[in-house]
């Protein structure tokens, strides 16, 4: 099954991620090395929010993510969602 985690991001966004991001992306590379995370990124123009494509049975890790996430814990995300995601088409 696929997830999205929808991020909603904090004014600022882009000048306050900087300190923080390698760890950000230390941990998604964790996550996509364990065949958990598929895609993520920032929505452009504007930027104010960021979304990431979990395949997962189970919501337990992107709750485990979101919780682990720098971005997160330093208030750069105001607030996030997680949404079944029903894939009609995966050209894989």
């Amino acid at each position: 099954m696929f997830y999205l985690l929808i991020y909603d991001v904090a004014e600022n966004y882009i000048e306050r991620r900087a300190p923080f991001r390698e760890a950000h992306l230390l941990l998604a590379r964790e996550y996509a090395e364990q065949g958990l995370l598929v895609l993520g990124g920032a929505l452009a123009d504007p930027v104010d929010a960021a979304v990431l494509v979990f395949e997962t049975d189970t919501i337990d890790p992107i709750e485990a993510f979101v919780a682990r996430d720098p971005y997160v814990q330093q208030g750069l995300i105001r607030s996030h969602r997680i949404r079944l995601w029903n894939v009609a088409i995966d050209s894989r």
